[in-house]
């Protein structure tokens, strides 16, 4: 009886599978004809075909919807001449490949006018772009769903905004149901007369830093005739101003240490060679420049690791530059100690040198340093209030190589002499401490700190000849206003400069709040004449 049964379900079971795997071919089968129809009606001249097809890709459950419509928007896929195959082309170049639509076969590109872009005007984009958003209603990912509420809501009519309430019903992320919400809002806002709809809908409204939220508030302020409605428009908008106030608040603060952890990566070197070494190194820019020519050359031997070449270039920047001011100490610095005046023109010169010597080497041209994927793109709060990862990543590196070079001043022996040389020499010399060797390590030390912030100063801005000048004057601002060879300082200084020049530029402007601070800080040297942590020993007795 047991071994009935169990053939039965074993029966059973095979039909079931059957039944699947017919399913799931025919399924197959319907994809593949609409790909199939797709193409021919991409394939035609006619402006109309191609509306056929973006409406044939709306109508169809095909799973890749989504990727071919954008590829479209985006004039990815072409046509062939030579057989009318719909190909999908990243490089509209001879040498490179073009990938079959159909069956994904690959090609090489012979000749570029064989392919020829399939074109979509306008109003074919408008239509792209609301059916893209309608598809991503329904898109697993929260973020996608997210992208499509937002784009319904440029051109909300009663049929998108039923879409939205519909999809509102079993919609679980907290913030795509606050966009619905707010679209669903905006709508009622500018078609309903209930004066009840409309105070939900001003309520809803009121707590949104949406754009549009905002913009419906203070149209319908404008035209209702409503006092009370009005007055709830009003304070809404007041609702949201003081937010945006807020977040912008935010943003200056962010902007602020991000400029100032720039400063300090590019004072922090010079700050141990100045204090220790009483050295004005007018070439320690050219320091910061060799590092992000480092990285830029490291990133040209490995052009196929650009997300990994960063983790090579740190370390490289390091040795390259440190290697440079080691042979500038030795070369020409040691013989100028204690003549400060012929110390600065001996390192303005070398400063020159070296901006000749690059523009031999590479060109006076600037260079690019490709941004590692990582780094790239935006974290994004709401609406109003987004920072970039690759100055985020920056602000963490500060503080990386600060507490690094706080560990190696604080627990290695190169660090114990380093700090007996600066508080006082002659001591440190009955001592044992052989102050030549540690001046030698001192300046490849602050040379190479200068080469990691040029790594940094890579990912910013343009790596050419002229780099390091734009950092010099500043670096020098940072170390006397934080106190001469005092790393702390320097922190709190290169952030303080930093906060303080992005909340006075809304107001004045890049270059003159550049001035304002310049200003501030000779009035305060005038008030203390060793910054804002004044070192000890041998600098407090000079």
């Amino acid at each position: 009886m047991k071994s009935h049964r169990t053939l039965l379900f074993q029966f059973l079971g095979v039909i079931a599978l059957a039944l699947i795997s017919c399913y799931s071919l025919a399924q197959t089968s319907d994809h593949d004809a609409v790909l199939v129809e797709f193409e021919s009606l991409l394939s035609s001249s006619a402006a109309q075909d191609r509306s056929q097809a973006i409406r044939l890709m709306a109508e169809s459950d095909h799973p890749d919807t989504l990727h071919l419509l954008n590829e479209l928007l985006e004039g990815k896929l072409f046509t062939f001449r030579g057989d009318d195959h719909i190909y999908f082309v990243t490089r509209h170049a001879e040498g490179a490949s073009a990938e079959r639509l159909i069956d994904g076969e690959l090609v090489t590109i012979e000749r570029v006018r064989q392919f020829r872009r399939v074109a979509v005007n306008n109003a074919q984009r408008s239509e792209i772009r609301q059916v893209m958003a309608l598809t991503g209603l329904n898109a697993d990912e929260a973020s996608t769903r997210l992208s499509a509420v937002r784009q319904l809501m440029r051109d909300a009519d009663s049929d998108t905004i039923a879409l939205i309430e519909n999809a509102y019903s079993h919609e679980s992320n907290d913030k795509v149901l606050n966009l619905m919400a707010v679209a669903i809002a905006i709508h009622t806002l500018a078609e309903s007369n209930n004066e009840a709809l409309q105070r939900d809908a001003i309520e809803t409204l009121s707590g949104s830093l949406e754009p549009r939220a905002r913009n419906s508030l203070a149209q319908f302020s404008n035209t209702t005739s409503s006092d009370a409605l009005k007055e709830l428009a009003q304070l809404g908008l007041t609702q949201i101003d003081q937010k945006i106030k807020f977040y912008k608040g935010l943003e200056t603060l962010y902007f602020g240490i991000s400029l100032g952890s720039v400063l300090v990566l590019a004072a922090i070197g010079l700050a141990i060679t100045f204090g220790v070494m009483g050295v004005i190194n007018m070439a320690h820019g050219e320091l910061i420049m060799i590092g992000a020519y480092t990285t830029f050359v490291v990133q040209q031997l490995m052009p196929n690791h650009i997300s990994m070449s960063l983790f090579v270039a740190i370390p490289a920047a390091f040795v390259v530059s440190g290697l440079v001011g080691i042979a500038i100490e030795r070369g020409v610095i040691r013989f100028l100690y204690g003549r400060p005046l012929e110390t600065l023109l001996a390192t303005f010169g070398i400063s020159l040198v070296l901006q000749q010597a690059v523009r031999s080497i590479f060109s006076p041209l600037n260079r690019t340093v490709e941004t590692p994927s990582w780094m790239s793109g935006m974290l994004e709060f709401n609406p109003v209030f987004a920072i970039t990862l690759n100055r985020l990543y920056i602000i963490f590196f500060c503080f990386m190589v600060f507490f690094a070079l706080l560990l190696i001043l604080k627990r290695t022996a190169l660090g114990l002499q380093v700090r007996a040389v600066s508080q006082n020499r002659g001591m440190a010399r009955a001592m044992g401490v052989r102050s030549e060797r540690v001046d030698m390590l001192t300046f490849g030390l602050g040379s190479g700190v200068a080469g990691i912030a040029g790594v940094a100063l890579s990912q910013i801005t343009n790596v050419g000849p002229n780099l390091g000048q734009s950092y010099i004057i500043d670096s020098f601002m940072v170390v006397v206003f934080g106190g001469v060879g005092n790393i702390w300082g320097t922190l709190v200084a290169g952030m303080t400069l930093g906060v303080a020049t992005k909340i006075v530029e809304p107001w004045t402007g890049a270059v003159l709040a550049k001035i304002l601070v310049l200003i501030f800080i000779i009035f305060f040297i005038q008030k203390k004449p060793r910054g804002l942590f004044p070192q000890r020993g041998r600098a407090a007795e000079d």
